[in-house]
C-alpha cells in the first residue's frame, strides 16, 4: 500500500500514456483495416476498391483498379456494385469512407471495410498508385 501512496503520479502516468496508445485501436470499427491489412485482403481475395472521393481528387492520384464514386453520387450509383463481393472503400483520411460504409451495409453489402488514414495513409506508406 505505501508503494501505490509513494507512486500514485507514477502509477497515473503510466496508465493514461496507456490509454492514450490503446485509443486509436479502441475507437477504431471493426471493419476498418489499416494499410498493412488492407494489402493482405487485396492479395488475398477479389476486392472492389472504390474511391469515393471527388473526381478531382481520384485525378490527383488513386489506388491501382479502384473506382471512382464519390460519396454524393454513391446512392444513385449503388447498383454499380456486386453486393457478394468484398468491397474496400477509401477517401482522402477516413471519414467520407466511413459514412459510404455506412449506406452499403443499409443496403445489403456483406463485406465492407474501410482504409483507416484513406489514400493519404496509403501514400505516406509508400505504396502503389495510379495518376
Amino acid at each position: 500500500m505505501k508503494f501505490l501512496i509513494d507512486n500514485i503520479w507514477l502509477i497515473l502516468i503510466a496508465l493514461v500514456s496507456g490509454g492514450a496508445l490503446a485509443w486509436p485501436a479502441l475507437t477504431r470499427g471493426k471493419n476498418t483495416l489499416t494499410t498493412l491489412q488492407a494489402v493482405q485482403l487485396l492479395n488475398k481475395s477479389k476486392v472492389s476498391i472504390i474511391d469515393v472521393r471527388t473526381p478531382d481528387e481520384f485525378k490527383g492520384g488513386h489506388l491501382r483498379h479502384s473506382k471512382n464514386i464519390p460519396v454524393s453520387e454513391l446512392d444513385k450509383r449503388i447498383a454499380e456494385l456486386d453486393k457478394a463481393q468484398t468491397v474496400l472503400l477509401i477517401c482522402q483520411t477516413g471519414p467520407r469512407a466511413s459514412r459510404a460504409a455506412s449506406e452499403l451495409r443499409r443496403a445489403g453489402f456483406g463485406e465492407v471495410y474501410v482504409l483507416s488514414g484513406g489514400y493519404a495513409e496509403w501514400q505516406s506508406q509508400g505504396l502503389p498508385t495510379a495518376a
